[in-house]
């Protein structure tokens, strides 16, 4: 899980960087628009393998942890709409400043979704067996 956490946050500085170097590359629009892409769809995978996989996985084996999944499911919803809205505002090819701001609202959201996320999960996945393959539990990352 820290391991793919520590990829989607790379990708995001690497998009940052793009959106930060966008004047300096020949169409610039499609440049980002590759980026953003790339992190959009990297960070809805790992958010599907989770809430198709590895959640229910979990709570069949500790019930108990039925009410943080389900704030974990209600922070990927929430991500799943910022970065909506991120991939729309990148295609309509928004100023910077604007495309940046979503990049700030999305990793304030997803910052304190990964701390909430490992402190709640890794002792309990350290400890338990589950039949599923590190893509099926965390995505294609």
């Amino acid at each position: 899980m820290t391991a793919v956490h520590a990829r989607l946050r790379a990708a995001l500085a690497v998009t940052r960087t793009a959106l930060a170097e966008g004047a300096a590359v020949p169409e610039p629009e499609r440049e980002l628009l590759l980026y953003c892409h790339g992190f959009c769809v990297a960070l809805d995978g790992h958010h599907g393998a989770e809430d198709d996989a590895l959640f229910p996985a979990l709570v069949s084996r500790r019930p108990e942890l039925a009410p943080a999944v389900a704030q974990l499911r209600q922070d990927h919803s929430m991500l799943g709409h910022l970065l909506h809205a991120l991939r729309a505002a990148t295609e309509r090819a928004e100023e910077p400043a604007a495309l940046a701001a979503h990049l700030d609202g999305i990793e304030a959201i997803m910052e304190s979704h990964f701390r909430y996320e490992e402190r709640v999960l890794l002792d309990v996945l350290a400890g338990i067996e589950l039949p599923l393959s590190v893509p099926e539990a965390f995505g294609p990352l």
